[in-house]
């Protein structure tokens, strides 16, 4: 999700939910069997499916789940997922890039279009949103990973391209820590030489980077998080992001 870093305090009530952490844990298993089917079943051999597999280590997703998800891609019955990007905007003309991953193109698209048309927003075509984000490869570490300076000068040496650190208790939140950015084709270069510094990250991933914030408050701060919440909630729906920018006064008033 991007957005204005205090969206963490929504995320982490959710995340306090059972049925929320069994929706993340069925998203990151379809990720890995996906990345799985589409390239060799190692990790070690394929970087997609290094990459689930360590975001889902970071989830703490167990490792037989894992390990049945890496299997379930190499038997013949197994699901075939279409990867398709939905676009729209949201209350105060907020973008949204919706990611998903299904097995049923009809059904996704149905119940997208659905979310979006009961809480406020329009679908549109595609292209019609992403031009407002940059596809960019997404680095996070918690705030114990390193003091900003020193975060920076290991972003600098591994060739990143931006860091934006947010500094709390040191422990890890949405939005919490450090957030580091690269050129998507550059990612799992940068990742790997950020590991030998820093260690292990909590999240590495391709995502959509807004260029710019739209500014929300009030109701429309109100019925955007909860268009943004029907989307991130539906089965089929790997991932939102979103260019909006909320008050810390709102953002607490929600997260209340």
């Amino acid at each position: 999700m991007a957005g204005h870093s205090k969206f963490k305090n929504i995320m982490h009530r959710k995340g306090r939910a059972d049925a929320a952490r069994s929706k993340l844990f069925s998203k990151l298993s379809r990720e890995i069997t996906v990345a799985a089917k589409a390239g060799m079943p190692d990790p070690n051999m394929n970087p997609r499916l290094r990459l689930a597999v360590n975001n889902a280590k970071a989830e703490s997703l167990p490792k037989d789940v894992i390990d049945r998800a890496i299997k379930k891609s190499q038997m013949g019955d197994a699901a075939n997922y279409d990867e398709i990007r939905y676009e729209g905007v949201g209350p105060g003309g907020v973008g949204i890039v919706v990611e998903v991953l299904t097995d049923n193109r009809n059904r996704a698209a149905a119940n997208v279009r659905s979310i979006f048309g009961k809480m406020g927003g329009n679908m549109g075509a595609t292209g019609s949103v992403t031009f407002n984000f940059d596809r960019a490869g997404e680095i996070r570490y918690p705030s114990k990973a390193g003091t900003e300076d020193a975060v920076m000068e290991a972003a600098i040496e591994a060739g990143a391209d931006d860091v934006e650190s947010d500094m709390g208790d040191g422990v890890y939140e949405f939005g919490e820590g450090h957030t580091i950015y690269t050129a998507f084709e550059a990612l799992n270069e940068v990742a790997a030489a950020l590991e030998k510094t820093l260690g292990p990250a909590n999240s590495t991933k391709i995502i959509w980077r807004p260029k710019s914030l739209v500014p929300v408050a009030g109701e429309q701060a109100a019925a955007l998080m909860r268009l943004i919440d029907g989307l991130d909630e539906e089965d089929d729906v790997q991932a939102v992001y979103a260019n909006f920018d909320i008050s810390d006064e709102d953002m607490a008033t929600l997260a209340g």
